[in-house]
């Protein structure tokens, strides 16, 4: 069993900490040395390392997932639509977007949309990639095939189904891909779970044994590239034991590598065995080098990054600590710190960047939502550098700055999720919060050793940040008080008893991707009274009608009766904000 390289251990220092240590070059690589300083250029408001300069290549393209870029410069992006996103609305046009840069100055000025509509069924996808000279995308539970002429910007011919029938249900839909050298067409199958609980993401919940789920989900699954009409089975399982392996790549040589989300809510489900500060640093993220028929452990293993290796879960008979079973599954190559969300993966094997970065991994880190209340992190794209496969050091921060000044999921400008290397050597960041598309190119000399990100040259437009709540006018319910309200709004951001709410709902109340809009006064589990609220919050939300989410009782923390009436105060405060108080709408 190979190793973790103890620097990639090291992931309890704070970020700042840690990108400046990690950063240091590992024996044999080059130095920074006395030359003058690469010439300044605009970052777009990112933070980036010395010489490397940015531009927005594109914006406002709608929930931009993965990408790819094609040997003629042209960038063509998959976008993504549903419950995920709130149901905000979709183009009216296809949710493929194919972008051209005419005269070079870094900025798409040719934009044109394809594929299926709305209208047509279409929800859009993640998965997206070029194949001999065709383009692979997903939409719905399909991959599909479009022939590219020479000249189009977006296909005239039709599109051709490859495989269907993937999975789309539960907490990973997605179908993020990639081509191997061998012809074959790699694609990632989420897991519909946490961790293949009897009852998802519920405290105490046992792991269903055997994990029948790992038939058809939690994997890497292999078609023919050329192939059509292939169905989906279990029979083309490629690699399993990845929980949510969004991010594939392979490198030159034909390595495949893979990123892995890790599992959520340890110490929420199992708080006898982990304390929440526990739980907000396990388990790493990972980086994978992914082999046909590996087991990498989910849903009974998860790694961490303390300890140094894979951990028996705690539904499967597991304390924390003992590797039982899991001594014999496949550890990662590399770690990361938790709850990041590795979205995407690129080999860079350009000749543009610093030498330094030949053959290592740019990872996009789509940044937490379940460290609450402590601050949220990620957010940002590191670079791995790899030397024959194995890391070669420590990751360094090579990106910051997307979110803006909120890095939360409900309030960030920006979430970093695709990445893809342009014919020139450029690294193509995709963002599916703003739409948002940035083009990274560099201008210093080539000798340079890595260094982390300098701070930011500027202020990413950042999204229009919510109004704080004036809680002191909110309508108070005619059985509580105002008291109870201001108290219940402390506990739901967490600023008393370590309460997760703000997490999922965001601080403000107004939702994210993972938990509902509390303030649209639009309720599922119960008239919206405050003994209706009180009750959900008690038992929870196993099974979400409109949200992908499911809630643990007490949202997952242990409220005294008191403030859980507190919060539900709160709750229906910030529900009836715009109705007359006294009672249920």
């Amino acid at each position: 069993m190979r190793p973790i390289p103890l620097v990639v251990l090291r992931l309890a220092l704070p970020l700042a900490v840690a990108a400046c240590a990690l950063a240091r070059p590992a024996a044999g690589e080059p130095t920074e040395n006395a030359s003058p300083a690469p010439k300044t250029c605009d970052t777009a408001g990112l933070a980036l390392p010395p010489g490397f300069c940015a531009t927005v290549f594109a914006d406002k393209l709608g929930h931009a997932r993965h990408l790819a870029v094609a040997a003629d410069g042209t960038v063509y992006v998959n976008t993504w639509s549903g419950p995920y996103y709130k149901d905000k609305p979709a183009p009216d046009q296809g949710f493929l977007v194919a972008l051209r840069d005419k005269d070079g100055d870094g900025r798409a000025d040719e934009v044109g949309r394809f594929g299926e509509t709305p209208a047509q069924g279409g929800r859009g996808g993640t998965g997206i990639g070029l194949f001999e000279g065709a383009l692979y995308a997903e939409i719905n539970d399909r991959i599909v095939r479009y022939a590219l002429k020479e000249g189009e910007l977006t296909p005239s011919s039709a599109a051709q189904t490859v495989v269907s029938g993937l999975p789309v249900t539960g907490d990973h839909p997605m179908h993020p891909l990639a081509f191997g050298p061998d012809g074959g067409l790699y694609v990632d199958l989420g897991s519909a779970t946490n961790a293949c609980e009897e009852h998802n993401r519920m405290p105490g919940s046992p792991g269903r044994e055997p994990c029948d789920e790992l038939l058809t989900r939690g994997g890497i699954w292999r078609y023919d590239a050329r192939g059509s009409d292939q169905l989906f089975s279990s029979a083309e399982r490629y690699a399993t034991g990845l929980r949510n392996a969004e991010g594939l790549a392979f490198d030159s040589a034909g390595r495949f590598y893979a990123t892995q989300h890790g599992r959520d809510q340890l110490a929420e489900n199992w708080p006898k065995l982990y304390s929440r500060e526990r739980g907000r640093e396990l388990p790493a993220e990972e980086l994978v080098e992914v082999r046909q028929g590996g087991d990498y452990g989910w849903p009974r293993c998860y790694f961490d990054p303390k300890l140094g290796r894979l951990v028996l879960g705690p539904e499967y008979g597991g304390d924390g600590e003992k590797a039982g079973l899991c001594a014999d599954k496949i550890p990662p190559i590399a770690a990361f710190p938790a709850h990041w969300a590795p979205n995407a993966l690129a080999i860079y094997e350009g000749t543009s960047f610093p030498d330094a970065y030949k053959g290592g991994a740019f990872i996009a880190f789509h940044g937490s939502w379940n460290r609450a209340p402590a601050p949220q992190q990620g957010y940002a794209v590191v670079f791995q550098p790899l030397s024959d496969g194995e890391p070669s050091g420590g990751y360094v921060l090579f990106a910051d700055g997307f979110a803006g000044e909120h890095k939360d999921p409900s309030r960030a400008a920006h979430r970093p999720s695709g990445l893809a290397v342009g014919p020139d050597g450029a690294l193509y960041v995709s963002d599916d919060q703003g739409g948002r598309i940035w083009k990274i190119t560099y201008s210093g000399r080539a000798d340079v050793g890595l260094a982390p990100a300098a701070p930011p040259a500027g202020e990413v437009a950042s999204a229009a940040a919510a109004a704080p709540l004036d809680e002191a006018s909110l309508p108070v319910h005619a059985g509580s008080t105002r008291e109870e309200v201001l108290r219940g709004g402390k506990i739901f951001r967490g600023e008393i008893g370590d309460a997760t709410c703000g997490g999922c709902h965001g601080p403000d109340g107004k939702g994210s991707p993972i938990g509902p809009d509390l303030t649209s006064g639009h309720w599922l589990w119960s008239d919206g009274d405050l003994q209706g609220i009180t009750r959900t919050i008690e038992n929870g939300v196993p099974q979400p009608k409109e949200h992908g989410g499911a809630m643990p009782p007490m949202g997952g923390v242990e409220l005294k009766p008191e403030d859980l009436r507190a919060v539900a105060s709160f709750v229906w405060s910030i529900g009836h904000a715009g109705a007359p108080a006294g009672g249920a709408n």
